[in-house]
């Protein structure tokens, strides 16, 4: 894996008021439309298309591709995934869209939605609590759902990859119909 540049928002919104800057925000565009910076135009990490991105380059391979999130970790994904297609000038805002707010640089608040991050705390949580409780009530059994969540976080602590956040990601309450949304279609 290679290292994976990062930016400070501060730097990056110092140098967007230079010379504009392209930011793409790589969450739900549920999570895009609660909060989300004014200069980032939404691409979802499971849509993220390297040929797109490329084109919104118009053959400028010098000029840096930054990334935002919710806090880092998909960004720093969806980093590695442009650097191993062969864009190597992506640049990764530490703290994400969080620092972003907390340093009191703009922002642009809509409708407040659930991060996926404490989504998948729920679902993984309600899925140990249902298998422990069917287990000591109804089958023995049933505590192989209580296992199976556990393997499944442990795999993605390990691998950084989280599939039940990858599926959560596609349910249609993180989905945004409104076509106000600023967000780049692939």
């Amino acid at each position: 894996m290679s290292d994976v540049k990062t930016i400070k928002p501060k730097e990056l919104a110092k140098i967007h008021e230079e010379q504009g800057v392209k930011l793409i925000d790589v969450r739900t565009p549920a999570e895009f439309r609660e909060i989300h910076a004014p200069i980032a135009v939404n691409i979802p990490l499971d849509k993220l298309d390297v040929k797109h991105i490329q084109e919104r380059q118009n053959g400028n391979g010098a000029e840096p591709v930054y990334v935002i999130c919710q806090s880092g970790n998909r960004s720093t994904r969806a980093c590695q995934k442009l650097i191993e297609a062969g864009i190597t000038n992506v640049v990764s805002v530490e703290g994400g869209t969080s620092a972003w707010d907390q340093l009191g640089l703009p922002v642009n608040r809509g409708k407040k939605t659930i991060s996926l991050e404490r989504q998948v705390r729920i679902a993984a949580g309600f899925l140990v609590l249902t298998g422990a409780l069917l287990g000591m009530f109804v089958n023995p059994w049933f505590s192989c759902l209580s296992a199976f969540v556990g393997a499944g976080l442990m795999f993605a602590g390990i691998t950084d990859t989280c599939g039940m956040a990858m599926l959560l990601a596609k349910m249609p309450w993180n989905q945004v119909s409104d076509n106000k949304q600023k967000q780049c279609h692939v």
